[in-house]
């Protein structure tokens, strides 16, 4: 009974992300996120608590899926950055393109409506924006660059990442959205190449 009480609460969890997802913070109302999950007012503060409990719960559970996938990606393509970036949107891409869930992203959405959310759960967006940060500066490995391009690059990668989730919520097509994609990894692998030419020079 247990394993499958667990099972309706994560469903139930999931449910509930993808309402804050599609409408964010401010827009989900409790009747939505009720009519979402198939709990009533009582039900759903029982198992979550409040709104803004549930909506840090939502995060952390989006986070864990796609972080998860964001890591895997980073990881595969150890000596490789720009394969590592490409594979890091590569996840971002095929979430979009994903039916089963709603367009764009759950941090880019909460990023945007900052203004709406108390400052716990704005810390909470930040932080999750800075471990996507720091997941893509450790992929970003170069004996050439210096620390401050490399962190630089970093903080690009992840500012096209939350665009495309921007873009695709503005109706953007899979063409434009791929196309950005490849550009910054063309833009990453120039200012890797630029960094390493000075060294190459040397030699030669």
């Amino acid at each position: 009974m247990s394993g499958r009480k667990q099972f309706d609460v994560v469903a139930a969890l999931d449910q509930a992300m993808h309402v804050f997802w599609q409408r964010g913070y401010a827009d989900a109302s409790l009747d939505a996120l009720g009519s979402a999950t198939g709990l009533g007012r009582g039900s759903l503060y029982g198992t979550f608590g409040t709104k803004d409990a549930l909506f840090r719960q939502c995060l952390d559970r989006y986070a864990s899926v796609y972080g998860a996938r964001y890591e895997q990606a980073l990881t595969a393509h150890p000596g490789d950055p720009v394969r590592a970036v490409e594979a890091f949107f590569d996840v971002t891409l095929s979430r979009i393109a994903d039916p089963s869930v709603p367009m764009g992203c759950l941090i880019a959405q909460s990023a945007a409506q900052s203004p709406t959310l108390k400052e716990e759960n704005n810390a909470l967006v930040r932080g999750l924006l800075d471990l996507q940060r720091q997941r893509v500066r450790t992929a970003l490995t170069h004996p050439s660059a210096d620390a401050r391009t490399l962190d630089e690059l970093a903080t690009f990668v992840v500012a096209v990442n939350q665009s495309l989730a921007v873009l695709s919520r503005a109706g953007a097509s899979d063409t434009e959205l791929h196309s950005v994609a490849r550009l910054a990894c063309t833009t990453v692998a120039d200012t890797l190449g630029r960094a390493a030419a000075p060294e190459d020079v040397a030699q030669g």
